[in-house]
């Protein structure tokens, strides 16, 4: 009960912060191909399958053992309340080949789910980098390496496992799952992400893990990383070695390889994974009016009109909108109204000509809605430009 209840603290005290950067990125960004896990989020708005065909392969060195595994693993991750927050549910189903080693080795197969992880996590500190690119009076300041790029984002990770899985990896209930995690962000095109876990808290098989990635962009496409995981348990350490390229093919689908060396007790053996990630995105910017002084004013129609469009059940019913097919001609940003009537109609013919509404008839929130659709499809032909 008292689990419980702390459980339930933790949340409303993450639910307490308020948001101050936006975690949304006009491209995709998946942890796959690599085992660890960024602190930022996918955005409000955003629903993001990752998934990973995988094969793995292990010598028998042990009494009992899954030597090998074959499956598919998949992770959801989304926002709703917060940018900063994002929920997660991560699972696999595979087709296990467990082994028995004595004076003889014999072994069966079985199949069902290897985990089902419910989880969470908070932005706590997200560390901002200057811009060097402004300095012009000294080559040396603008080319100097950023000291507070040593200091990491960080983030908070809370998930419980649940039990409803196939019975070689029950833990006989509900166990918690905690860990910290942490960004730098060393260059423009280089960073390096580190993880910190304390898994199946309370149970016989608790243990403590850690993950350090590195992770080098070429391009705007192509990616590679190299990643050491390393998970201490009651009577043994296992290790794998890993790197693997990723490929953006869109700004809403990555394609990835990943191939690991792994160190268990013992055994020796490999992993193989390709993977895609896909995002749903139905993320929507908010906008922010400045005053003379370039100081954001706290009560004004934006300011309403953010609060409107970033409400709870808002967010939850825009899921089931379809979105609007955007046009390649260039919207016009006039404050007028110039609603055009469609010639030739049934409707129009029956009824005539629709009267427009005068700037009387008009309300100042209905001005403003209508300038932010027209700046929304303005960004959207961009981004197709691009």
């Amino acid at each position: 009960m008292n689990h419980c209840k702390k459980t339930l603290f933790l949340l409303f005290f993450l639910f307490g912060f308020h948001s101050f950067y936006a975690q949304y990125t006009n491209v995709i960004n998946s942890n796959k191909p690599g085992f660890s896990e960024s602190p930022y989020s996918v955005g409000t708005g955003v629903y993001q399958f990752e998934s990973n065909l995988f094969f793995r392969n292990t010598s028998i060195e042990r009494t009992f053992s899954r030597p090998q595994s074959f499956g598919v693993d998949v992770l959801f991750r989304t926002s709703f309340f917060l940018e900063r927050l994002e929920l997660n549910t991560q699972f696999s189903y595979q087709k296990d080949k467990v082994a028995f080693k004595n004076i003889f080795t014999s072994h069966y197969f079985t199949s069902g789910f290897g985990k089902m992880t419910i989880g969470a996590k908070y932005l706590v500190y997200q560390q901002a980098y200057e811009d060097k690119s402004k300095e012009v009076r000294s080559w040396k300041r603008r080319h100097a390496f950023d000291m507070k790029r040593l200091i990491p984002s960080v983030a908070v990770y809370l998930g419980m496992n649940t039990d409803f899985v196939n019975d070689i990896y029950k833990t006989g209930s509900i166990t918690p799952k905690v860990g910290i995690l942490l960004q730098n962000n060393l260059t423009k095109d280089f960073n390096l992400i580190t993880n910190v876990y304390y898994d199946k808290i309370g149970s016989d098989f608790a243990e403590f893990s850690y993950i350090i990635t590195a992770t080098q962009n070429f391009s705007d496409q192509w990616s590679a990383f190299f990643e050491n995981q390393t998970v201490f348990q009651k009577y043994q350490t296992n290790t794998n070695l890993g790197t693997g390229l990723a490929y953006l093919y869109s700004r809403d689908l990555q394609i990835n390889a990943s191939g690991r060396l792994l160190l268990e007790g013992r055994s020796k053996g490999f992993y193989a994974g390709l993977g895609v990630s896909y995002r749903i995105n139905n993320h929507k910017d908010s906008y922010t009016e400045l005053d003379e002084n370039g100081q954001a004013l706290k009560d004004t129609p934006i300011t309403r009109y953010n609060k409107k469009q970033n409400s709870f059940f808002n967010r939850l019913f825009s899921i089931f909108k379809k979105k609007e097919k955007s046009t390649r001609t260039r919207p016009k940003r006039s404050r007028k109204s110039k609603s055009k009537d469609k010639k030739g109609g049934f409707f129009s013919r029956l009824f005539g000509k629709k009267k427009e509404k005068t700037k009387k008839e008009e309300t100042e929130i209905e001005k403003l809605e209508r300038e932010i659709k027209e700046l929304e499809k303005g960004r959207k032909e961009k981004e197709e430009k691009r």
